[in-house]
């Protein structure tokens, strides 16, 4: 898709659509678009066709002479309840209506729209996200030119107003495109199917990115993890004939002595359950649990992109769970590469066996903060659904500031307490913890046993599984992975540059 910016008048845009957006309760339109269009919304206000209610469309044929062959309104809601989430929503809905429509090809107003707390590069960030996003499509084994198939976007124009910089609109834009990128190739990897995505074909996608926009990347082989002590990541790989990797990327944007920010991402790139097997049913969607190391990778592309001021390590401990006679069985007691013992009670409780070898590794870097996602627990979708991510840690500016930077990219997060008397379900008789503490508070008892190996930085734990796959699609979101923090964490590394 080709997005670009420019000035004019609506109503003489030669296109075969015109994109406007609509607050409920207005009489007339924002823009002028001429006589002919005043008239056909007049008329629909008054058959109460259209009121600009939140999720209202509108679609009019044969407006002006001269100008655009159709008008799409979209209703926006009241004004004082739209936010830059709901403009990003409204592009994507836009672009899913259009396409369908097999217009591949619109101007859109969007970015006129009057927001109080939204400059305009904002805006146009928000616009341009909503559609790319929902111009994403994973075809790589479907028929090309089937029927019914939606056309592509090949030109977007973003329509600013009289006076608008076009120059902050067109660096908002290529902001977009950055962050986008690592959006669609985290989903990219999500959604690859088993059979295609071993831990080797998850860190050559890595090495292959990290090449094309100079971020230093080196693997761990099993041979050199089993020299380290890599116990806890090396249980969990053996039930696989799939050699396990560690993924290293670095990114140095700031002076050589500022110390890093550490990303760090759970890649199980198919989760059985092991011993420990997990129902039949939807185990094919267990291709999506390494959700947190396709983020970690799309992130790093994004930061990279940008060309952000900062240092930026990314570490994913890449495996694959399965039962066999060589897997780890519960009540297994496996030596971590800190030291510490532990108690595999349940194999399906990987990812954070895995992840607590690298959280151990990523110390060697003096990180002055680390973050680590994760598709950690099911627990999470309990508490939280398809709404939110939960964020848990040790450093409660941290978690403020991972709050803040959901809220304002448009992926929530919400603060669960990890109070010391949690970890008391994860004590062990027979090791120095043991890998879970059963059913109640999961999530929380699972950031707890990560948090003993996190215990000499600053440290959050993002649990991303109820946000990591889409069930039923939607505008800027279709089924499979969504790419699920990549937004959230460059808009947390912008404000660590600033």
């Amino acid at each position: 898709m080709k997005i670009s910016v420019t000035t004019g008048a609506a109503e003489q845009q030669k296109t075969a659509c015109l994109v406007a957006g609509v607050y409920e309760g207005r009489k007339r339109l924002d823009i002028e678009i001429g006589k002919g269009l005043d008239e056909l919304f007049g008329r629909a206000l008054k058959s109460k066709e259209f009121s600009g209610c939140k999720g209202e469309v509108l679609l009019l044929h044969g407006v002006n002479k001269g100008g655009p062959e159709r008008v799409l309104l979209l209703g926006l809601g009241k004004e004082k309840d739209f936010t830059l989430s709901d403009l990003r929503q409204v592009a994507s809905e836009a672009t899913n209506i259009l396409t369908r429509k097999q217009l591949g090809s619109f101007v859109l107003t969007l970015a006129q729209v009057a927001m109080k707390k939204a400059e305009l590069g904002e805006k146009v960030q928000a616009i341009a996200e909503g559609l790319l996003l929902a111009d994403y499509n994973y075809d790589r084994y479907l028929p090309k030119n089937r029927p019914g198939q939606p056309v592509k976007v090949s030109d977007a124009l973003l329509l600013l107003a009289p006076g608008d910089d076009k120059h902050v609109a067109e660096t908002a834009l290529g902001k977009a495109e950055a962050i986008c990128a690592g959006v669609c190739l985290a989903r990219d990897l999500v959604n690859a199917p088993g059979n295609l995505k071993s831990p080797e074909y998850l860190a050559m996608q890595a090495v292959a990115m990290s090449e094309q926009v100079n971020i230093k990347a080196k693997l761990l082989n099993r041979q050199e993890m089993e020299k380290r002590g890599f116990g806890a990541l090396l249980g969990v790989a053996q039930g696989s004939q799939r050699d396990p990797y560690l993924i290293v990327m670095e990114y140095n944007g700031a002076k050589a002595d500022e110390k890093p920010v550490a990303l760090v991402g759970k890649g199980v790139v198919f989760d059985s359950g092991g011993i420990s097997l997990k129902p039949g049913e939807k185990m094919d969607e267990m291709k999506m649990d390494m959700g947190g190391a396709a983020a970690v990778i799309g992130t790093m592309l994004a930061a990279a992109r940008l060309q952000l001021p900062i240092n930026l390590v990314g570490v994913v401990p890449a495996v694959e769970n399965m039962p066999s006679g060589t897997a780890i069985r519960p009540g297994d007691i496996l030596t971590s590469l800190s030291g510490k013992t532990i108690e595999v009670l349940n194999t399906d409780a990987e990812g954070r066996l895995i992840l607590a070898d690298a959280l151990t590794y990523v110390g060697q870097y003096q990180p002055r903060l680390v973050i680590d996602l994760a598709t950690l627990t099911g627990a999470c979708i309990i508490a939280l659904g398809n709404q939110a991510a939960a964020v848990l840690g040790n450093d409660d500016k941290l978690i403020g500031q991972l709050l803040k930077a959901g809220e304002r990219s448009g992926e929530r997060l919400w603060q669960l307490p990890l109070w010391e008397e949690y970890a008391a379900q994860i004590k062990s008789d027979f090791a120095d913890v043991k890998n879970t503490g059963g059913r109640p508070a999961g999530t929380i008892t699972a950031a707890a046993f990560l948090q003993k190996f996190a215990d000499s930085y600053r440290w959050a734990h993002l649990d991303i599984a109820g946000m990591a796959w889409e069930e039923s699609g939607k505008a800027g979101r279709p089924k499979g992975g969504t790419g699920f923090g990549v937004r959230a964490l460059v808009e947390f590394l912008h404000g660590e540059c600033a």
